[in-house]
């Protein structure tokens, strides 16, 4: 043997043992985990506000780069699946670490919100965006230039795919004929064409939704495949914006528009 473990029939016993499915998927996800930073200091985790966001002692906000987790019911609207599940297990990660965690900042370290980006891990220096994504506790998300734990990411995505666990019990995929609402979203569709001009790539679908790339990360992508989408079935994931409201549509322009942030989150599925 080579001590590498046989993760189909980990994870097939293990659904048949209950709580010790997630662990087995996590176990299988961690022989391609992503790298420890080190030593990084470790600093009290004051409360875990939802699934991929915590306020560190002092009051400094942390958005965790990589992940993002069903949202919590604001003004009225319903918890999204697994949202409160998200939230719990992000808790108790933090108090099997201690009560403390380390923070890496990514190399774009603030959003719009002024939360700081950051990548987060456990005192043994365990990945916390990795363990939530390897749990079907959130999506795997990439936006440049906070893309180094891309790769160990998507692989867990994958083992949590492939198990059915958490959020993939059901797909979460809807059709962007679906689409009728700002937010996130991981959409499936066909596309029609691929256009360039000043404002970026194009990529129309057969639907009321665009996907864009802006010039400025157009150098991510790989041009000639991205001809190569045209009549083909893609998944895109991001975060749709209404053109109609922001009032820059035209007649015959598609409504939804979903800027995609880096490859990772564009597939070609058919």
């Amino acid at each position: 043997m080579d001590g590498r473990l046989d993760c189909s029939r980990l994870i097939k016993k293990a659904s048949l043992a209950g709580a010790f499915f997630v662990s087995a998927i996590w176990l299988c996800g961690a022989q391609a985990s992503c790298p420890s930073p080190g030593n990084l200091p470790q600093v009290a985790v004051q409360r875990v506000v939802d699934g991929d966001t915590l306020y560190l002692e002092g009051g400094r906000r942390i958005r965790m780069i990589g992940l993002n987790s069903p949202e919590l019911g604001k003004r009225g609207r319903a918890d999204e699946p697994f949202a409160v599940a998200a939230r719990q297990r992000l808790e108790a990660l933090v108090v099997a670490s201690g009560g403390r965690v380390g923070v890496l900042p990514g190399k774009d370290d603030r959003d719009d919100y002024g939360r700081t980006l950051a990548h987060v891990y456990n005192a043994q220096g365990e990945n916390l965006e990795e363990r939530l994504i390897a749990e079907g506790l959130g999506f795997l998300v990439a936006v440049a230039p906070n893309v180094e734990l891309v790769s160990c990411q998507q692989m867990a995505e994958r083992h949590a795919r492939q198990a059915r666990v958490g959020l993939w019990k059901k797909s979460p995929v809807v059709r962007v004929e679906q689409i009728n609402a700002p937010g996130f979203v991981l959409a499936s569709g066909r596309v029609e064409s691929v256009r360039r001009n000043r404002g970026g790539i194009w990529i129309e679908l057969q639907g009321p939704v665009v996907l864009h790339i802006a010039p400025n990360l157009q150098r991510r992508f790989d041009a000639s495949a991205l001809d190569r989408l045209k009549g083909r079935k893609i998944e895109a994931r991001g975060w749709v914006v209404d053109r109609a409201r922001r009032g820059d549509s035209k007649a015959g322009q598609a409504r939804w528009m979903l800027p995609l942030t880096d490859p990772a989150m564009l597939e070609a599925v058919l």
